[in-house]
This record gives C-alpha cells, structure tokens and sequence, in this order.
C-alpha cells in the first residue's frame, strides 16, 4: 500500500481537481480560439494584398498562450511547495530517529539530490557500509498502484460504504485515520558489505521491514572493490562470482549464526525500525527540493 504522506498528497490534488478541470477548459477554449484565429488569418494569407498578417498574428497568440500556461504551472508549483512545508513542519523529526541519529553507532552520508544513503562504521579491523535508497519507496508504491484492480477496488468500497452506513459507522468517503495509520511499512532494501584488509568482503543483501531485518541472499568477494560495484566494469565481474545458495536453504543454525553475526556489528531492530522512518523523511525533503529547482526554472 501507498505510505501516509503519498495518501496525505494526493487529497489537495483531489480537492483542487474542479478548477483544474477548469483550468483545463479555459485552456483547451484558449487553443480553439486561437486554431479558430490561425484558420482565419491563414484563409486570409491566400489573398496577396494581406500575406503579411499571416506570421504576426500567428506568434502573437502562441506567445500569449505560452506565458499564461508558464504563470498557471508557476502557481501550481507554489502550492505544492506551500503544501509540502506545511507538511515538514508539522510532521517532527520521529524520536526513533533522532536518537539513533544522535546513538547509533554509524555514521550517516546523506548527499542532498542523491537517493542513496550510506552508513559506514568500523567495527574492530573490519569497514562495515549499509545502503539503502529512497527510490525503494518509489518502487513500492508503482506497484501497488498497478496490482489494485480498480473495478474490484470500486465494488469494495460500496459494500464496505453500505455495511458501515448500517453500523452507523462513517459511510464512504469520510477519513478513516485509523485505517491509514495501519498501513503496511514500505520494505527497505539494505545492501551490507563487511570489508576486511586483504581479505575481500562479504555482501549481504536485506529488506528491513515492521522493525526487523531479514536476510535474503550472502556474497563473498576476495576483491573488495566488487562488492560496492562503484562503475560498469566491476558491476559486471561481480555477476560472475559464485553467488552461494540463497539465504533461506542454508541450514538453520548458520542462518540464526549469521544473524547473530550482523548484530554484533550493527545490524539489529533499531536499524531495522530506523531505515524507513529515515527514508520517507529523505523523500519528502528531496521532493520538496525537486519542486522548489523546477518552479525556478519555470519562472527563470
């Protein structure tokens, strides 16, 4: 499911819907007006003695358009920036994640207009990196827009709308924050490289989800610089190691060992309830950013 600031988002989009529709209209009555003028002068234009108002005319009204749909997204793009600050400051910083931004033992590299986020910490001789991207949430909520099956979506809406109506319960269409608050956490994809000096290292791929990590797959490199894929070419020697059998066939008492291995090094339920929190608040704050570059574009 949608997470609760992509629901929040889309209700002033909703609300605003009838004067965009209007909006619409005034435009699409703009083009007819102007293809309506274009016709005429053109008509015009195969008269010799009035060729010379065919361009004029023409570049005159396109130009007049033109300016009017930049003011219009303009002022569309300020609501939204308006909208989503309203948002941040409303929305304080999660005490989970203040206090591992404060305690935890990684160090967090967050570069403003990049997806990516990186933890790197030491752990005796060992280089210990987690990453995880916001682009997972992107992902999450695509999918789950293209798996709902809108005529199915419709008929439960009406039936869950008229058996509340007889519960006496709010009837469809009235905010159920209860319901929203439920919501499913989206699934963070962790990439875990344990690097020791001469000895290659060990990627381990992750989802952290409703505060726990589960292991999915574990690499060994005896190059290290294969496990951070930093360009084309190591990407492409890293897919011809070995891969291991996945995680989940290993026999069971390696797998609660290698469990118990990550959490020695910082791999344990804080991160795990951490990585989304931190990640919808990087989203947010990457969009609001993406709003504010483009709307100054528009008006540059």
């Amino acid at each position: 499911m949608m997470s609760l600031r992509s629901i929040v988002r889309s209700a002033p989009r909703a609300l605003t819907r009838a004067s965009a529709s209007t909006v619409v209209c005034r435009s699409q009555a703009a083009i007819r007006t102007s293809s309506l003028s274009a016709f005429r002068t053109q008509s015009a234009a195969l008269r010799p003695q009035q060729a010379s108002a065919f361009s004029t005319s023409i570049f005159r009204s396109a130009a007049a358009n033109a300016n009017e749909t930049d003011e219009e997204l303009s002022l569309k793009l300020a609501s939204e920036i308006e909208f989503e600050q309203d948002v941040k400051e409303n929305e304080p910083i999660p005490t989970s994640v203040k206090d591992y931004m404060e305690n935890g033992p990684f160090k967090i590299h967050d570069t403003p207009g990049k997806e990516e986020v990186v933890l790197t910490r030491t752990y005796g001789n060992e280089t210990i990196t987690v990453s995880f991207s916001i682009a997972d949430l992107h992902n999450y909520e695509q999918n789950d827009m293209y798996d709902e099956d809108p005529a199915l979506s419709d008929e439960d809406a009406e039936g869950e709308g008229r058996s509340q109506e007889r519960d006496g319960e709010p009837a469809e269409g009235e905010e159920d924050l209860e319901g929203l608050t439920n919501e499913p956490e989206v699934p963070c994809r962790l990439n875990i490289v344990v690097e020791k000096p001469g000895q290659g290292a060990l990627t381990i791929e992750a989802v952290a989800q409703e505060g726990a990590i589960v292991m999915e797959n574990m690499f060994y490199y005896k190059d290290a610089k294969l496990a951070h894929g930093a360009n084309a070419e190591t990407s492409h020697a890293a897919q011809d190691v070995y891969p291991g059998p996945p995680f989940g066939s290993l026999d069971e008492d390696l797998q609660i060992l290698m469990e118990r291995y990550l959490e020695d090094r910082g791999i344990t339920q804080a991160l795990a309830v951490f990585v989304p929190e931190y990640m919808d608040m990087k989203e947010q704050k990457e969009y609001l950013s993406w709003l504010t570059n483009v709307k100054k574009f528009i008006d540059a």
